[in-house]
């Protein structure tokens, strides 16, 4: 997983000892796997793709920069090695005008294009479907927003996967917050089709089937949900990457973050 502000990738096992892979000084934050096993990282601050060789070290996979309206975000990296890369699209720690911004797909040479346009804060990104459905959370569109995926990896179909009511039409984002019912934030696929959400102000995690029924919620106490991830045995365990809020100049000089593990009380998604 990605800690922002200590600026690293860390591996933590099952009783909680934690391993530090990779220092990003530009901000961690989507992960993933090419298919030879090298990880992506995502470089927030400076809108790179970073792969890690084996020797440990860093090296530019991809530099964003010119299609990446404001720092990177959220990344899924598909069974080819495809890396579908969101970001914010303006300053939301400065409390900017919000703006859409554009879903990026990098090809596993590097190569980079514009997958889709007018997204929302383009967040957490999932396959479904066997992989023929890309699912993009848009954290302040209201929405989990579906494209099919081409053999090339090129998106098409645009439709709403799942609603959670109308989309804000102001602009400012104190405005925009208060008429969301659920602030899609990180996702994860599970088995049967359906999708945990992280619910970043919300304090939950939901799981959702397309349409948008809630069909199961797992709340977080008096903390919120940034990210999620299924794994542990049977894929029973849930994941919850949770901090007390999400603003950089509360958050970056604190230690008050923590990763819940969650038993389902049957296969998440499955019988």
């Amino acid at each position: 997983m990605s800690d922002f502000y200590t600026h690293r990738v860390v591996a933590v096992d099952d009783t909680g000892r934690v391993e530090t892979i990779a220092e990003v000084p530009e901000q961690p934050s989507g992960l993933g796997w090419l298919p030879d096993g090298r990880l992506l990282v995502v470089s927030m601050h400076d809108r790179k793709l970073l792969r890690r060789e084996p020797d440990g070290g860093l090296a530019v996979h991809a530099d964003l920069s010119e299609l990446a309206s404001w720092y990177l975000n959220d990344m899924l990296v598909d069974d080819a090695g495809r890396a579908y890369v969101g970001n914010f699209g303006f300053d939301l720690m400065s409390g900017a005008p919000m703006t859409t911004a554009n879903l990026i797909l990098v090809h596993p040479d590097g190569r980079a294009e514009v997958a889709a346009t007018d997204l929302a804060f383009p967040n957490g990104v999932v396959l479904v479907d066997g992989g023929r459905t890309l699912v993009v959370a848009e954290s302040f569109g209201h929405r989990l927003t579906a494209f099919t995926v081409g053999a090339d990896g090129r998106l098409t179909d645009r439709r709403e996967w799942a609603g959670f009511g109308p989309a804000p039409e102001s602009t400012d984002i104190t405005e925009v917050l208060g008429q969301l019912n659920v602030v899609p934030d990180g996702i994860c696929a599970a088995p049967d089709g359906t999708i945990w959400v992280a619910d970043a102000t919300g304090r939950r995690a939901i799981q959702v089937a397309e349409g948008g029924e809630i069909v199961r919620q797992v709340d977080a106490g008096d903390t919120h949900v940034y990210a999620c991830a299924l794994g542990g045995p049977g894929g029973r365990t849930l994941y919850l990457c949770t901090a007390p809020s999400f603003a950089e100049h509360e958050r970056r000089h604190t230690r008050e973050a923590r990763l819940l593990a969650v038993t389902l009380d049957a296969p998440a998604g499955g019988e």
